[in-house]
């Protein structure tokens, strides 16, 4: 597999990265469970501009991501 790279990603299209075994839905809600379960993390996006209605992640959401939950 490629190295990860931080840029902008579809929510969906990182979520399938993290859960790639399962239907993109699935994936996405399992993802979103993480996000809210790790401590910090979702104030964090927000502060930086992330909504419950973003359909993507900016370069500087997914570094915050991947600092809390490693690469996918």
């Amino acid at each position: 597999m490629e190295n990860f790279r931080i840029r902008e990603y579809g929510r969906m299209e990182l979520a399938q990265m993290y859960c790639h075994t399962i239907m993109p839905e699935s994936a996405w809600r399992k993802f979103k469970r993480w996000m809210q379960l790790y401590p910090g993390l979702m104030q964090r996006l927000t502060a930086i501009g992330y909504t419950d209605h973003s359909r993507s992640f900016t370069p500087a959401q997914v570094r915050l991501i991947v600092e809390a939950l490693g690469e996918p």
